[in-house]
């Protein structure tokens, strides 16, 4: 090991103990020489906000005040320095729908600049509304754009609500049009998930967070509901998942072996070509840096396979979204 990524390494483990009480062993993020530089990382879910041009109506609707103000590329790229993440897809951030153009024309713009990492981007839509047939056909002629993403799990929306027919049709077009849909629901929901995707074979679908099963949950039976949907989910092969977003589930002094049964569970569910990291920032320092997830992932993952690793990180995601 060189004396350079050492101390890299040594600088991850000492900004990785604190308020979320994560221990990390320097060595242990590399088992022998050909890990012995860093991994690049591509991020599947990379939100950003500037609220000088957008509004957030899940802002004032939520008890979130770390998260109410701007998080703009230039404290991404400060979040993530040195963490070599290579690549980035934009993850939307549920802004008003009158804003739904101007948030794609934002991330385009970012897409098309040389100045940072950003590569694609899931944006806003509202599947199931008149006017999502125009709005996507319009869209899926952006090359940056891969697919659409409508939050699943806030209390204005009901259980089975992405079965209703009129969400189905629009599923259906977005397969296609060559677009994926990120799903992003209840735990216990994920079986009524499993009923959308068999309906729509043509469109590829996206899990987010390992299905938002809690990493403090003691309920057997709602954790078993969770893993069963989760296999069922895995059993079609246009899905996959996202390794991200249980973080904000633990508790405020987690530590990396807290979250590991959640992760274990989803990565050996979906098997190593089908799973993908995703840093999910901000939204994830409410309980951890985007280093301390990174640290505890890498911990988490140590004993597995290099070839998985880097599945895991970057080469699943490059061939998933084609950047």
């Amino acid at each position: 090991m060189t004396t350079s990524r050492r101390k890299f390494l040594q600088a991850i483990a000492a900004t990785a103990v604190g308020t979320a009480g994560l221990q990390v062993n320097p060595s242990s993020f590399a088992k022998d020489d050909a890990v012995t530089e860093l991994l690049p990382i591509i991020d599947t879910h990379q939100h950003l906000w500037d609220l000088k041009k957008f509004t957030l109506p899940w802002h004032a609707a939520e008890d979130v005040p770390a998260l109410r103000h701007s998080f703009v590329m230039s404290d991404y790229l400060e979040a993530t320095k040195g963490l070599n993440v290579v690549k980035t897809v934009y993850m939307e951030v549920d802004v008003a729908p009158e804003q739904q153009v101007a948030e794609a024309d934002y991330v385009t713009d970012l897409c098309q600049r040389d100045d940072n990492p950003m590569k694609a981007a899931v944006v806003s839509g509202r599947p199931g509304t008149p006017g999502f047939e125009p709005y996507i056909r319009k869209l899926a002629q952006n090359k940056f754009i891969k697919g659409i993403r409508q939050v699943l799990h806030g209390p204005s929306t009901p259980a089975g609500f992405c079965l209703q027919p009129k969400f189905v049709e629009s599923m259906q077009l977005l397969g296609e049009l060559g677009l994926s849909f990120d799903l992003c629901l209840r735990s216990g929901e994920v079986i009524d998930a499993v009923k959308l995707v068999d309906q729509c074979p043509k469109t590829r679908f996206i899990i987010d967070h390992c299905g938002n099963m809690s990493v403090t949950s003691t309920d057997a039976a709602a954790r078993a509901k969770w893993l069963d949907g989760m296999k069922q989910m895995a059993a079609r092969k246009n899905t996959v998942c996202k390794i991200s977003g249980i973080i904000v589930t633990a508790n405020k002094d987690w530590k990396a072996e807290d979250l590991a049964p959640n992760i274990n569970d989803t990565m050996d569910t979906f098997g190593e070509d089908r799973i993908m990291f995703a840093g999910d920032w901000p939204v994830c320092t409410l309980k951890a840096s985007f280093a301390q997830w990174v640290g505890a992932l890498k911990q988490i993952v140590k004993d597995r396979p290099v070839a998985f690793q880097k599945k895991l990180f970057h080469d699943n995601a490059a061939r998933f979204y084609g950047i």
